[in-house]
């Protein structure tokens, strides 16, 4: 099998040199190119054709952003922005995620512009330009969707036309931020308490959640301890946290955020999230959906859930970015259904319904 072809495209020499150095290390990505700006990029990719690029979010002359935008509308190839994991920074690349990005890691430098921590930032960026390399690059329906979604408005805390003790969890990874976006936004102002891991740095799950719930009917947060899961409420586990469940004096299910090590080398972790569930409601009154996904965080997890009685969904392969985690939970039959993204929503809701 030939290596994937590689175009860098950053503005920062020492960005492009340490990119380059770690890339060509492995033996199943070549590094086909460096350019310092979008024009340079453009006329290189019509010449060396790659197969995916890394782009920096933030450059002269066009930024990345105008660029991956003009990428994805005349030439769509899989992208991973390389971004500064700042609050600055985090609406710009969830912009670019929304715009067509499989995805994106940080620089490897920190506030004073030193290089750190090379070691676990080359594993997480061979990992993530691969994974790219074969996503399925799509403009997509979710954002006309998103584009089009109703207005915000006041969600009740509580409803006769959904089961009261049901509850809703999403888990997703690479891809996840816009299909959870096109799940949520469908979603009416009185549906159940969703909860929701999606793999996301620190700093970055508050903007997301911010944004999802600027542009839906349900009120959507980030999770803190405490959080009482109510109708019309979504909550998101934030990045760097894993998203666990317990119940208080008065037999409520509240959130619990924990610092533990990572399972399945990610934390939030989507197995934590859906085991937690698990041992606190019964299963009828359970529903888990696993979305697009690098690896295989929640598949197991989904198996034992669909065993328990609960019901489970996995995203089908056709409208994943990366039908990794879904994938390993079809193969393992933990999904009672295999469904396309815009079919998801309504079977969450048909199954909370009386």
């Amino acid at each position: 099998m030939k290596p994937y072809k590689v175009l860098i495209v950053d503005d920062s020499a020492l960005i492009r040199s340490i990119l380059n150095e770690i890339l060509s290390a492995d033996p199943e990505l070549q590094v086909v190119g460096m350019a310092s700006d979008p024009y340079q990029a453009r006329d290189m990719i019509k010449q060396l054709h790659p197969d995916v690029l890394t782009l920096d979010v933030e450059m002269p002359k066009m930024d990345g952003i105008a660029f991956l935008r003009n990428l994805m509308r005349l030439r769509p190839i899989p992208v991973v922005m390389i971004s500064t994991l700042t609050h600055k920074g985090a609406p710009l690349t969830l912009e670019a995620l929304e715009i067509g990005a499989v995805d994106f890691i940080g620089k490897p430098v920190n506030s004073s512009g030193q290089v750190t921590g090379l070691d676990r930032y080359a594993e997480a960026i061979v990992e993530k330009v691969k994974g790219a390399a074969t996503a399925n690059v799509q403009i997509g329906e979710a954002k006309k969707l998103v584009k089009s979604a109703p207005q915000k408005t006041i969600a009740p805390l509580g409803s006769s036309d959904f089961l009261s003790s049901c509850v809703l969890a999403i888990g997703a990874s690479t891809g996840g931020t816009e299909a959870i976006k096109e799940v949520i936004v469908r979603m009416p102002p009185n549906a159940p308490p969703i909860v929701i891991t999606q793999h996301i740095p620190a700093g970055f799950s508050a903007s997301f959640a911010e944004r999802l719930d600027r542009i839906s009917r349900i009120s959507v947060k980030e999770a803190t301890t405490g959080d009482v899961l109510q109708h019309g409420n979504v909550y998101i586990a934030p990045g760097s946290h894993h998203l666990l469940f317990k119940k208080n004096a008065w037999g409520q299910l509240i959130c619990v955020l924990s610092e533990s090590e990572p399972v399945n080398r990610h934390r939030p972790s989507v197995e934590v999230m859906f085991d937690s569930l698990l041992g606190l409601v019964r299963p009828k009154f359970l529903a888990y959906a696993l979305l697009t996904g690098m690896g295989a965080d929640g598949a197991v997890a989904l198996k034992r859930a669909r065993d328990a009685g609960v019901y489970t969904i996995a995203q089908n392969k056709q409208t994943s970015v990366v039908w990794g985690m879904p994938g390993v939970a079809v193969q393992m039959d933990a999904a009672q259904d295999v469904l396309p993204l815009d079919k998801v929503t309504d079977a969450l809701l048909k199954f909370a319904s009386k």
